[in-house]
């Protein structure tokens, strides 16, 4: 093989390997196609959905059924609930359902599983190894904010999840705030130390 031969064929190679990682990167839920039949919702590729997020129809079903404030069942690939639902509501408490109990906390990505230890259900990460209860997602905001917020300022903040390397993590407004040697549920005042975009990183400073 020549020298000419062997470059093309790397090339390709490194072309169709970074083709392949962007494409992974990136999560794409399938559209809902929500229509309706007399006096009731479907949501006609429900099955595309769920085999998206590798979750269960019946768990998503059930999900939505109780946000939603209605009855239903699923319908071969569909899911069909009594009543017409605006399509917005519909894409909203599919969403809600995907930042709860789909996305990572830690990367982002989709890529996790459920966890069950005794009576709480825990998120793993297949990507990054990360845990989290399912219902700590949705409560990233746990203030409204007063005042800006900047480094070396001191806050008191609500410690709701534990980073893959021992850190606590709490909330604050947009920011995500990792705190050195913090206990997940514990209350502390926490001395901003850096901000960087919407991460910020501190340590306590009383308890």
């Amino acid at each position: 093989m020549s020298d000419f031969d062997y470059k093309n064929l790397l090339k390709k190679v490194i072309d169709s390997t970074s083709k392949k990682e962007f494409t992974e990167d990136r999560f794409k839920l399938p559209k809902a196609e929500i229509f309706y039949e007399g006096n009731t919702t479907v949501i006609k590729n429900f099955d595309k959905i769920s085999d998206a997020i590798n979750r269960e129809p019946d768990l998503i079903l059930k999900f939505l059924l109780g946000g939603l404030g209605t009855a239903g069942e699923l319908d071969g690939t569909r899911a069909v609930f009594q009543g017409k639902i605006p399509a917005r509501s519909v894409s909203d408490k599919l969403k809600e359902y995907i930042d709860t109990y789909v996305m990572c906390s830690e990367c982002n990505r989709p890529d996790t599983h459920l966890v069950k230890q005794g009576r709480m259900m825990l998120i793993r990460c297949d990507a990054c190894g990360a845990f989290r209860s399912v219902k700590s997602r949705k409560k990233k905001v746990v203030q409204q904010p007063t005042e800006t917020f900047k480094e070396g300022n001191i806050y008191e903040l609500t410690i709701k999840d534990i980073g893959r390397k021992g850190d606590g993590i709490a909330y604050f407004d947009k920011y995500t705030i990792y705190v050195s040697g913090a206990v997940k549920g514990s209350m502390v005042k926490v001395k901003i130390e850096k901000i960087s975009g919407t991460v910020a990183f501190g340590h306590i400073v009383e308890v």
